[in-house]
């Protein structure tokens, strides 16, 4: 009896791309003892819903698509009952796929699908903020809108954060955001705000701060959370910059960082967020946890 597998696309990730690669994998997945139902997203939360209608009655979701379309399916599969949730393997179409580069998933979809099919199944954790879910990154702050449209050559060269603080012309374009956060009982309060923040589960915050694969485990209950600080003195500004450059997490160079299991963030601003690269609406309070081990990935 054939294997159910939900074939999740998203037709506007690589729309200027052959879609030859795509029947490609799907022959992989075929050839490997999988019957195939393929469904189109064609709006905002199709693939959430996709997956709360059929997820329960299949043994593989695979989805095709940038970081958002993986964020809506695997917010689908966390509204289905633990044991009700299949596998899932992903094919990076997007432009970005920063949590794809992290788990050194091909943004080949035949040679992704090769890799999954050699079911070696993978945990991994997933993130809770409030009511959503997050598949590798929380993020608010300064340049949030921003922060998947810097060129990748300029981000190859600089990092894509000091390449940004680094085009600054001076102190008064720096935006502070005021907010308290409460990570694992430490409180971070500055009375100066902070410029962006992240809590991730990726070698790359944000595509910021590469971080070594030693320092990050996907599966471990923890979070990575950075806080940039807002600089006060071009002094300051120019130590932040060689500190996101050189990767360099101290604090006293203006970078707070910590490995997490929960954080609580309260304001009384508007500040932008995005889960997965996507914006979603600010709160008074949010409140961050880790679901240990919720999702399990073929790779």
């Amino acid at each position: 009896m054939c294997k159910k597998l939900l074939f999740i696309v998203n037709p506007r990730a690589g729309r200027n791309k052959s879609r030859g690669p795509l029947f490609d994998a799907a022959c992989v997945f075929s050839e490997a003892g999988y019957l195939l139902d393929i469904r189109n997203t064609l709006a905002s939360g199709d693939a959430t819903q996709i997956v709360e209608h059929c997820g329960a009655d299949v043994d593989l979701i695979v989805c095709h698509g940038g970081d958002g379309t993986l964020n809506e399916t695997v917010n689908g599969l966390m509204h289905l009952p633990p044991e009700q949730r299949p596998f899932l393997s992903y094919l990076p179409g997007g432009s970005t796929n920063d949590f794809a580069a992290s788990l050194s998933i091909s943004p080949e979809p035949a040679v992704a699908a090769k890799s999954a099919m050699r079911m070696q199944a993978h945990t991994l954790d997933v993130g809770n903020f409030n009511d959503r879910h997050f598949v590798y990154v929380a993020s608010f702050g300064a340049f949030t809108s921003t922060s998947y449209s810097v060129p990748q050559d300029m981000k190859n060269v600089l990092g894509h954060f000091a390449y940004i603080l680094g085009g600054m012309s001076n102190l008064d374009s720096l935006h502070p955001y005021h907010i308290r956060l409460t990570a694992d009982g430490e409180v971070f309060d500055d009375a100066d705000g902070y410029l962006f923040g992240a809590i991730s589960n990726s070698t790359s915050i944000a595509g910021m701060m590469k971080l070594p694969p030693e320092d990050v485990s996907f599966n471990d209950g923890e979070f990575e959370l950075m806080l940039v600080r807002v600089p006060n003195t071009a002094a300051q500004l120019q130590a932040l910059t060689h500190a996101l450059l050189y990767q360099d997490r101290s604090d006293a160079q203006g970078l707070i960082f910590r490995h997490v299991r929960h954080v609580t963030a309260e304001t009384q601003e508007d500040i932008p967020w995005t889960l997965d690269g996507e914006f979603v609406p600010g709160a008074p309070q949010v409140d961050i946890s880790i679901d240990h081990g919720a999702l399990r990935m073929f790779l």
